[in-house]
């Protein structure tokens, strides 16, 4: 599916597909961690049963503002993590909302597009 950014000098998703994404017109197969204010990162997991606090606690990382909201998509289909595991997020009162990856994309696109300090974590499956 192609996605068209409202702001060009966003990273936004451009396109994505099953087990990939495109940001600014570069193909990701790996799960991807990305925000306008702190980049793209790898996020070193593959699988959605993988996941601990350690995932989410990294990213909080950068010493920038924390985001005000995490998109996390769960990969092909909405699943969601443990409460426990988001500890890190919620007692700083980050925002969680929980998609399948395709909605998390969108809805990544959306918000940064607002200007609002969103941070999409993308479970990639291969």
């Amino acid at each position: 599916m192609k996605l068209h950014a409202d702001n060009p000098h966003l990273l936004a998703i451009t396109a994505q597909g099953e087990g990939w994404v495109s940001v600014n017109g570069e193909r990701h197969t790996g799960s991807l961690v990305l925000s306008a204010s702190r980049g793209l990162r790898h996020w070193p997991c593959q699988r959605f049963e993988d996941l601990g606090a350690a995932h989410f606690e990294a990213l909080l990382d950068a010493p920038d503002t924390p985001p005000e909201l995490v998109v996390f998509g769960s990969g092909r289909r909405l699943r969601f993590v443990a409460p426990a595991l988001l500890r890190a997020l919620i007692e700083r009162g980050i925002g969680v909302e929980t998609m399948d990856t395709a909605a998390a994309c969108r809805t990544y696109n959306i918000l940064a597009g607002e200007g609002r300090r969103v941070t999409a974590a993308l479970l990639l499956e291969g």
